[in-house]
């Protein structure tokens, strides 16, 4: 089984990342909750942050899976089998 590590690890960034920022949309006008952060939106930037990641992770793990779906059978990578530089 191939399965990039990126995509498991992306669905948990980006899902982290999507109650983040609902819950920093949802409670942005609440500034008694924000007032030990001087007023900033911790929860909104983060999760924000956290998507964008999980997003990223996603993209290019999907990217990697379907690069190894149209590798024909028994072909090898293609970094593999190349000197690596400098070790």
């Amino acid at each position: 089984m191939n399965l990039d590590l990126r995509i498991p690890m992306g669905l948990m960034f980006t899902m982290t990342g999507a109650i983040l920022t609902a819950f920093g949309l949802a409670t942005r006008d609440n500034t008694g909750l924000y007032a030990r952060s001087l007023g900033i939106d911790a929860n909104l930037w983060w999760g924000i942050v956290l998507l964008v990641f999980g997003i990223t992770m996603l993209v290019l793990g999907r990217r990697n899976q379907m690069r190894m779906m149209n590798q024909p059978p028994g072909a090898k990578p293609a970094d593999e089998g190349q000197p690596r530089r400098g070790h």
